[in-house]
C-alpha cells in the first residue's frame, strides 16, 4: 500500500497565475509559505524559525476558486498529492516539485473585512467551487 498526500496551512506568497488551456479548463498556479516558528531547546540551542516554499497546482473549479478569492496574504487549507515533474532546458535536467490541490480551504479573514469568515470556502476538485454566502446587505430580502 501507498498514499501520497499533503496537508498543508500557510499563507499565498503571490497572487495566482490563472491560464485556460482549453475553453473552460483553467489552471492556477501559485506559491504557498508555511512556517515552523523558532524555538530554543532544553539546551539553551536557539533554532530559528523556518520558511518552507510550495508550488500550488490548482485545476478546474479550483483554479476558478484561486481566481476570484486567493489573493496574496491569504491564509489558506490545502489537501493534495506532491507530484515532480521534469524538462530538459539547453542540455540540462531540471526538476520540480508541486503540489496539484484536491481541496482548497480559505481560512482566517477576507483581506478587506475585520472580522473573521462566518463560513469558510471549500472547493473539492471534483465538485467544482462553492462560493460563501451572500453578504447580509445583498440578501433579496
Amino acid at each position: 500500500m501507498s498514499v501520497n498526500k499533503v496537508i498543508l496551512v500557510g499563507h499565498v506568497g503571490k497572487d495566482p497565475e490563472i491560464r485556460y488551456v482549453e475553453k473552460d479548463l483553467a489552471v492556477a498556479n501559485f506559491s504557498l509559505a508555511t512556517t515552523e516558528k523558532s524555538y530554543t531547546t532544553q539546551s539553551g540551542v536557539v533554532v530559528p524559525e523556518r520558511t518552507e516554499w510550495h508550488n500550488i497546482v490548482a485545476w478546474r473549479g479550483l483554479a476558478k476558486l484561486a481566481e476570484n478569492y486567493i489573493r496574496k496574504g491569504r491564509e489558506i487549507y490545502i489537501e493534495g498529492k506532491i507530484q515532480t515533474r521534469s524538462w530538459e532546458k539547453e542540455g540540462i535536467k531540471r526538476y520540480t516539485t508541486e503540489i496539484y490541490a484536491d481541496n482548497i480551504t480559505l481560512l482566517g479573514k477576507k483581506p478587506e473585512q475585520t472580522e473573521p469568515l462566518s463560513t469558510v470556502v471549500s472547493a473539492p476538485a471534483a465538485d467544482g467551487i462553492q462560493t460563501p454566502p451572500p453578504a447580509e446587505d445583498d440578501l433579496p430580502f
